[in-house]
């Protein structure tokens, strides 16, 4: 199920990260991606360049880039570990957008295979109420909605 914030939508039993990127635990690897808050700020996804696989990544580090019609910026990883695997749909221009219409579905992004993964959780939201108060900032910083 997920919870609806103001237009944006944050499903249930994800893992967030203040880099507007979600985590999900999947059989020891976690499957990453950018929120939907992350996607509606971003404007249409034209592509995802990725940093090379097996590279290793700390969390809040770079995991590759996003590139959109309003600027190029970093996919920031929520945890720690090296890079398994990449949704290669997202290198091409025109099919990158999957992000924009599924975030939390087909518009995945990464597997990383976490390397500190309970200490990394513990920088992560899963509560509605820190999820809440922290997209109320951040929609205040970035100033949209209400």
């Amino acid at each position: 199920m997920a919870k609806l914030f103001d237009k944006y939508e944050f499903p249930e039993g994800l893992y967030y990260s203040k880099d507007h990127m979600w985590a999900k635990i999947e059989d020891g690897r976690v499957r990453v991606g950018l929120t939907d808050f992350g996607q509606q700020m971003a404007g249409k996804i034209l592509m995802v360049r990725p940093r090379p696989i097996g590279t290793a990544v700390a969390q809040g580090k770079m995991l590759g880039t996003m590139e959109t019609g309003k600027w190029v910026g970093p996919l920031r990883a929520p945890v720690s570990g090296a890079i398994l695997e990449f949704n290669s749909t997202l290198k091409t221009v025109g099919t990158a957008d999957i992000v924009n219409k599924d975030p939390y579905g087909k518009g995945w992004m990464f597997y990383v295979e976490p390397s500190n993964l309970q200490e990394d959780l513990k920088n992560l939201m899963t509560n509605t109420r820190q999820i809440e108060g922290w997209l109320r900032e951040e929609m205040k910083k970035m100033k949209v909605g209400g």
